[in-house]
This record gives structure tokens, C-alpha cells and sequence, in this order.
């Protein structure tokens, strides 16, 4: 199969549909415009959440991610996410179960019992990696009809997007480049900040533990990109949407303050350079509003 007509199995995870169906809606939609199609995972669960079900259940979080990866195994088609937690749980997990025999036949066991097998035969994508290496920046930059020459860009990456960078594959995880590239062919310019690749705040339970300390992890990384002259933040992870978006109407019920600072997935952005339309693109059902530097 030719790389422009290539089919994935979208797993969605759980942010994605249940809270900012604009970030299913704009990836497919860009992906569609370079011929590559998306089909549902019919029977997906969560991923599961890495940083906390992984982390103190390592025999039942392996089973539920490897049952998402037989899914797509069986309908003979590699995955994308655009979720850096379904992302890093799916990854993580295929790379366990290829790298270790006794992990596979004791999952298996347990697929079993529910007609599965993990076989090993799809790979995880990330979006914004189908993006910059399978259709490739010559081809987008051929699309874009609004170029942002006059916005800079804070890029947030997210956690599990970078490490463990040996498992990602994208490079050092002190020096990435995927955003930035994406970034740069809508025209638009990429400040460094202070907190680039400071954590979001929501992850590993922080959100739900800790809301106090983790709204401050967000006020503090998205002061240093007001600080840093960007009109706004791109990023590529469904639940960091969520607590970048969401975290300032919470910030501002809590202590009064509201950024406004807009916050938008890489192919929400993408698109509007494309010429899609904030609705398109399902900016309008967010929290934080888009300048009109953005949607001219």
C-alpha cells in the first residue's frame, strides 16, 4: 500500500471523544486531505492511563493495553493516536510484550480467555509523527492557504511524547524538533520559553491529587510563553488539552485568574492554516478564544 493512500486504525482514546471531539474532527480531516484514511477500533477501551495504572499494576494495566493492540492487529492495520498518554500506554506496552517472551505468553493467556491474541504485527503512531515523517513537510506546506507568519508559538510537547526516548524514537528527548517543523512550514515562528518542557501539571494523577499544585505547574509553564512574546500554545496530547484549556477556567473559579492563553492541538492549528474554519476545526468549543491573528 502507497504511503498516500494508507489506512490506520484511530484509537481515540477517551479525552479525545468525550471532551474535545475538535481534536478527532481536525486530524481527520487533515489526514484525509493527503489521501490517508482513518477507521474506528471498534470495542477500544482506555488505554490504559500509563503514569498511574501502569505504574502500580503492571500485570493488569499490560493485559487491557495489549487487548486495544490485538484490535488493531486483527484489523491488519497500524494505529494513531493523538493522545500522548494512549501514545506512551500502547507504545510502552508493544515494546514489553515484543521484548519479553514470558510478559507475552502470561498476557496471552489472559487474552485468551476472551477470544485475543497479541501477535506483534501493528505499530503505534503518533499523529503529529504521521504528520512530519509519512506525509511529509513538502506536502503540507503545499496545503497551507493561511500562512501564520505573524504568530508565534509556544510547542508544548508533553511527557510522553518524549520519553523514554530510546521507546519513542523521535531523537533526544532534551532536543526535540517534530513541533517546530510543523510549526514552521504554517509560517509561524517558535520561541524558546523558559518551562518548553515542563510537564502540563495533570500528569501522573497530579490533576486529580493535587489540583493545587498542579494548576500552578500550568500557571507557571504558560506565564513564561506569555513572557516569551507567544500568542499561543500547540501541542499534540488530548489530556494535555484538558489541562491546558480546562486548567485555566478552573484557575480562574479557584484564585480569580484567567489567562486567556489559547491552547490548540497541532492539527487544530494546522488546519486553520490550512483554511479550515474555527468551527471546522472545533476551536469554538473551548474554554480559551482564539485572537484574531488566528482565524484572519
Amino acid at each position: 500500500m502507497s504511503e498516500e493512500s494508507k489506512t490506520y486504525a484511530y484509537f481515540l482514546g477517551c479525552i479525545t471523544p468525550n471532551r474535545y471531539p475538535g481534536i478527532e474532527s481536525a486530524t481527520k480531516k487533515i489526514l484525509k486531505e493527503f489521501g490517508v484514511e482513518t477507521e474506528e477500533m471498534i470495542g477500544a477501551s482506555c488505554c490504559p492511563a500509563p503514569g498511574v495504572f501502569g505504574s502500580f499494576d503492571m500485570h493488569t494495566w499490560l493485559p487491557v493495553a495489549a487487548r486495544n493492540l490485538a484490535i488493531a492487529e486483527e484489523m491488519d492495520l497500524d494505529i494513531v493516536v493523538t493522545c500522548n498518554g494512549c501514545y506512551g500506554s500502547l507504545q510502552e506496552a508493544d515494546h514489553l510484550l515484543r521484548g519479553n517472551p514470558k510478559l507475552k505468553e502470561e498476557t496471552n493467556k489472559i487474552l485468551g480467555e476472551f477470544g485475543r491474541e497479541f501477535k506483534g504485527t501493528t505499530k503505534v503512531n503518533h499523529s503529529i509523527v504521521v504528520l512530519h515523517d509519512v506525509i511529509g513537510l513538502d506536502r503540507l506546506k503545499e496545503k497551507i492557504t493561511k500562512p501564520m507568519n505573524d504568530v508565534n508559538v509556544a510547542v508544548h510537547y508533553g511527557c510522553h511524547f518524549l520519553k523514554p526516548s530510546e521507546v519513542r524514537g523521535h531523537g533526544s528527548s532534551e532536543t526535540p524538533y517534530i513541533l517546530e517543523d510543523l510549526m514552521q512550514v504554517t509560517g509561524a515562528k517558535t520561541p524558546e520559553y523558559k518551562d518548553k518542557l515542563m510537564c502540563c501539571g495533570a500528569g501522573g494523577g497530579n490533576r486529580t491529587a493535587d489540583a493545587v499544585q498542579s494548576l500552578e505547574w500550568m500557571r507557571q509553564k504558560l506565564v513564561s510563553a506569555i513572557e516569551a512574546g507567544c500568542d499561543c500554545m500547540v501541542h499534540p496530547c488530548a489530556f494535555c488539552h484538558l489541562q491546558l484549556d480546562r486548567g485555566q477556567e478552573e484557575m480562574e473559579k479557584a484564585y480569580g485568574i484567567f489567562l486567556n492563553f489559547p491552547i490548540l492541538f497541532a492539527t487544530q492549528f494546522i488546519g486553520l492554516a490550512m483554511g479550515m474554519s474555527e468551527k471546522e476545526v472545533g476551536l469554538d468549543q473551548q474554554v480559551t478564544k482564539m485572537p484574531d491573528k488566528l482565524l484572519k
